[in-house]
């Protein structure tokens, strides 16, 4: 099996992956520069680097790759380290730079207005695929969003059906009313997704998790949920709010930690209280 050929069917198919590559030899190794060896989510392998415990290593440090999407590079020395000692006459070093084959990030926006369109076009340029719903077909449609994987103009609950949202997807929910917002969430939230925010205000956002929680939608499916939606960093204007968003999910596939933590809302302020 072709290594580059299994690396574009890993991709379409939205799976991850990390590839090894040997990038520099000195002295006699059991394998040859530029060697590879792709290591699928699963554990399996395509291709190889020469076998033994060098390739065991590369192997696990390819699973941490997978897991933070931040390449690595080894270095082995065969002379002097008795344990990758497999009785050949081998006696060089080598690196081997193990880099992530991930398929690009997939945004799912609810809803077609203002800031959607501002956050498709942000996502675009940070590397998301999106997805646009809407029930409007006036807003969701190609002339507004001519980039995106699909748009769809539906009754929100007949177009979550047709969604089939992974561990690589993110999900922003910022349709044009409450009820809408509250319907999305509901299915959302058993969604197994990298980050799942919702646009509202402090009111919005409170009337919605205690709507929920009378459901019995437990308190740590909503703890899981960016609300309000971004960095907190006093954003206004549709792009503003789009930078926001799109800075936190990014902060969230990087494995950052964000500069402006959110805040969530479970406290009932006074003004809301009976």
């Amino acid at each position: 099996m072709d290594v580059y050929e299994e690396i574009i069917r890993l991709r379409r198919e939205g799976r991850k992956g990390a590839l090894a590559t040997i990038v520099n030899v000195r002295g006699s190794i059991p394998s040859f520069e530029t060697a590879k060896m792709l290591v699928r989510a699963d554990g399996t392998i395509v291709g190889t680097i020469g076998g033994g415990c060098v390739e065991a290593e590369v192997w696990q440090a390819a699973k941490e790759v997978m897991t933070s999407e931040k390449p690595r590079t080894l270095r082995f020395d065969l002379n002097n380290d008795p344990k990758y000692d497999t009785g050949l006459v081998c006696g060089g070093t080598l690196e081997v730079f193990v880099e992530p084959v991930a398929p690009a990030p997939h945004l799912y926006i609810f809803g077609a207005g203002h800031v959607a369109q501002s956050l498709y076009k942000v996502a675009r340029i940070a590397g998301f695929d999106v997805t646009v719903a809407d029930d409007r077909d006036i807003y969701a449609n190609r002339e507004r969003f001519p980039e995106a994987r699909d748009v769809y103009a539906d009754d929100f609950d007949r177009i979550t059906t047709q969604l089939a949202p992974g561990e690589n997807s993110y999900m922003v929910i910022a349709t044009r009313g409450h009820r809408d917002d509250m319907r999305v969430l509901r299915w959302a939230i058993e969604q197994r997704v990298r980050y799942l925010g919702m646009i509202g205000s402090k009111r919005k956002v409170i009337a919605i998790y205690k709507e929920l929680e009378r459901e019995d939608v437990s308190r740590e499916k909503l703890l899981q949920v960016a609300a309000p939606v971004g960095l907190a960093i006093g954003a206004i204007t549709p792009e503003e709010i789009a930078v926001a968003i799109v800075a936190e999910m990014i902060a969230v596939r990087r494995h950052a930690t964000p500069s402006f933590p959110r805040m969530r809302y479970f406290e009932e302020p006074a003004e809301l209280a009976p």
